[in-house]
């Protein structure tokens, strides 16, 4: 992982979604923002990632509709229950969840969306001191 200017590493995002162009350009955006980024294509995959290098991540931008044996919605109900410091952001271009489908601080975007969006609700779930250096002084 890398580190900022040397010193403390950056955070880490966990982006998942089953469109490989939708996944780097997520990607992109948070690599821009200031993370690291760890891609996985389904939620299952995205668990066992998550399980191996939990102590490092701060963010989890998952798709709502994805293929395999947890949508993005439940996926994120899982990491919430399972690493609750977590930030989790979903986001879906057909589906937009009902009221108790995302866990609590949990936010969502609808697709299609730039940078800005993004890194308006990376502040909305991460608090200050969790962000990375580019988002920090952002309300």
């Amino acid at each position: 992982m890398d580190t900022v200017g040397g010193g403390a590493p950056k955070p880490v995002a966990v982006v998942v979604d089953d469109d490989f162009l939708i996944r780097m350009d997520v990607a992109s955006t948070l690599v821009d923002a200031g993370f690291d980024t760890l891609e996985a294509c389904d939620g299952d995959k995205a668990i066992s990632l998550l399980a191996d290098v939990y102590g490092h991540v701060e963010l989890l931008f998952t798709d709502v509709q994805m293929p395999g044996s947890r949508d993005g919605l439940a996926l994120a109900r899982e990491v919430s229950r399972r690493w609750p410091d977590i930030g989790i952001v979903a986001a879906s271009g057909t589906r937009r969840p009902g009221p108790d489908e995302l866990p609590k601080g949990a936010t969502f975007i609808a697709k299609p969306f730039g940078a800005e969006t993004v890194h308006e609700h990376l502040c909305k779930v991460l608090p200050k001191e969790r962000r990375p250096e580019p988002l920090r002084n952002r309300p």
